[in-house]
């Protein structure tokens, strides 16, 4: 609580918080959107790469699949993290898994003309890498500083 405004939570009290109301739907509703996600990727992979021999195809479903995994891990740890960190993981992993979905269908085109099936497969993942590795830890680099300026004020 702020001691000028009781109502008002500040960051570090909103940590290790059971998640009610909106946040906890929201949980709710990205475990199903990665599983959604990385299952729907599966499928897209495995239908592009029909012809694909065995070994390749198994380094391919590890490597479209990580991202899917990693932002799993991400939701599952963030419990204690700030109410701004795991909002913005959240909405990442929303925007990860509808984009790779819409991406491997070829609703959105990315792939340049004349290019294999598999360039999709291959420029996706990293590019979700980096999407989530500069966004959430920025989410939580600017949440720190705000619950610094709530707690020296």
């Amino acid at each position: 609580m702020s001691i000028n405004d009781p109502r008002k939570i500040t960051a570090k009290e909103s940590r290790g918080r059971s998640e009610g109301g909106f946040l906890g739907s929201l949980r709710a509703v990205v475990f199903i959107a990665v599983a959604a996600g990385a299952a729907g990727s599966l499928v897209f992979m495995l239908r592009a790469g029909q012809h694909t021999p065995r070994l390749l195809l198994v380094l391919f479903v590890i490597w479209v699949l990580s991202p899917f995994a990693a932002l799993l891990w991400a939701n599952i740890v963030s419990k204690r993290w700030s109410v701004v960190t795991r909002v913005t993981l959240y909405c990442v992993t929303l925007v990860i898994t509808l984009s790779s979905l819409a991406i491997y269908s070829e609703i959105i085109l990315v792939r340049p003309p004349g290019s294999a099936n598999a360039f999709l497969f291959v420029a996706v993942p990293p590019a979700s890498w980096v999407f989530m590795m500069l966004v959430v830890p920025t989410a939580a680099l600017i949440s720190g500083r705000l619950s610094r300026r709530s707690e020296d004020a």
